[in-house]
């Protein structure tokens, strides 16, 4: 199977079956998703939905947020993983909100990044997702799953992996494609315990089809 076909498959299947892909993070503006997407990091998404509610009912724009300090967020954030860094971003995130941007979240990578705690995957997210425009955010699902299935080869890092898959999925797909690829390395293929046997795109899968040739070449030797 080649790139080409495995990549039209895997989108196929996708398109057909979860057209509506969509992050699982509770927001209402781009500011909430930012500091959302921000407290994510190596946290799951339905811990940070239980931390939110309170946190924008406390600081429910960047000037209020810009006007904290760190200590008083960390109590907002503190059941999140590495609560005091985060508390710390966010404060300083905001504070560059509010005097270069004048409190409004830049839409493009390049100025995202110049934000405190802000790095290429979140700002693609926040591009994909907050402000429609084909971007590929790679997070440690996507770089696992990528990887297993085929879609990548010898990735050596998440940026090696965005140009991957941005050089064969079609742009106006890229953030479906995102949230396709999280989900299902959520859900289905999970990092100890892929449940192959659920998997809609396993005909497609480089791993499942490797496991299946050396399954079938033991069963074939054991009855020679």
């Amino acid at each position: 199977m080649t790139v080409k076909e495995r990549f039209a498959g895997i989108i196929g299947w996708f398109s057909e079956n979860m057209p509506e892909a969509e992050t699982e993070l509770h927001y209402r503006t781009p500011y909430e998703l930012l500091v959302a997407v921000m407290l994510s990091a190596q946290c799951t998404d339905k811990r940070v939905n239980l931390v939110t509610p309170a946190l924008f009912g406390r600081f429910p724009t960047s000037r209020d947020l810009a006007a904290a300090e760190p200590d008083e967020v960390f109590e907002y954030v503190k059941s999140v993983s590495y609560p005091n860094s985060k508390a710390e971003h966010l404060v300083m995130m905001a504070r560059r909100l509010e005097e270069v941007y004048g409190g409004r979240v830049p839409d493009t990578v390049e100025e995202l990044t110049t934000l405190q705690g802000v790095g290429r995957k979140t700002a693609n997210v926040m591009v994909s997702v907050a402000f429609k425009k084909p971007a590929m955010a790679v997070d440690t699902h996507v770089f696992r799953v990528a990887e297993r299935i085929g879609l990548t080869t010898n990735s050596k890092n998440p940026l090696q992996t965005e140009r991957a898959l941005v050089a064969h999925i079609p742009r106006e797909l890229l953030g479906t494609a995102h949230h396709w690829l999280i989900l299902h390395g959520r859900y289905v293929c999970t990092a100890r315990t892929p449940h192959c046997d659920a998997c809609g795109i396993a005909p497609w899968c480089r791993q499942r089809q490797r496991e299946l040739k050396a399954s079938m070449k033991k069963a074939a030797t054991k009855t020679a």
